[in-house]
């Protein structure tokens, strides 16, 4: 007769090897995959400098959105930032590259341009069209429904569908 002791003992030394193999790999680092391999990285949240941009090498490839203010002290430019970082990976999905102009003195190309006054949020399309103005920081989750509303995102979209 066969006991619950012995069926036990019987499973450990059927199991023992394989136990031993897999502590094995597991001390060897180099049988480990890296943990990165296979995984797409999310981009990183760099806002690029409003003295340093140009939205004409933006045409076609990115959508901007600039973000002015008098000093990079300034609560809303402060709020509106942290709302584009929460939201980077949707954003940058989306083809966004984000400006940032804290200087207005002196003025850069981009502030000659868009001309803002204090705080101010600007998208701009693809095509380098002026698509939103806002004098107040706006949530990212309505950045990214208005930039789902242009027509190039709309046929990025459908083509992305295979439609």
């Amino acid at each position: 007769m066969i006991t619950r002791l012995t069926l036990g003992i019987a499973a450990f030394l059927a199991l023992a090897p394989l136990a031993a193999g897999w502590a094995q790999t597991r001390a060897d680092p180099a049988s480990e995959t890296p943990p990165d391999v296979g995984i797409a990285q999310e981009p990183a949240f760099t806002p690029i400098d409003g003295a340093e941009a140009d939205l004409a090498a933006l045409v076609w490839q990115k959508r901007p959105i600039v973000v002015f203010a008098d000093s990079p002290f300034d609560p809303s430019f402060k709020e509106q930032m942290r709302y584009l970082e929460e939201r980077w990976p949707e954003l940058a999905a989306r083809d966004v590259v984000v400006i940032t102009d804290t200087t207005p003195d002196p003025a850069s190309a981009i502030r000659t341009k868009l001309r803002p006054r204090g705080f101010s949020l600007v998208i701009i399309a693809k095509d380098g069209t002026v698509n939103l103005r806002k004098p107040r920081p706006w949530d990212a989750r309505e950045i990214i429904r208005s930039i789902d509303k242009m027509p190039i995102r709309r046929e990025e979209i459908r083509e992305q569908r295979g439609f």
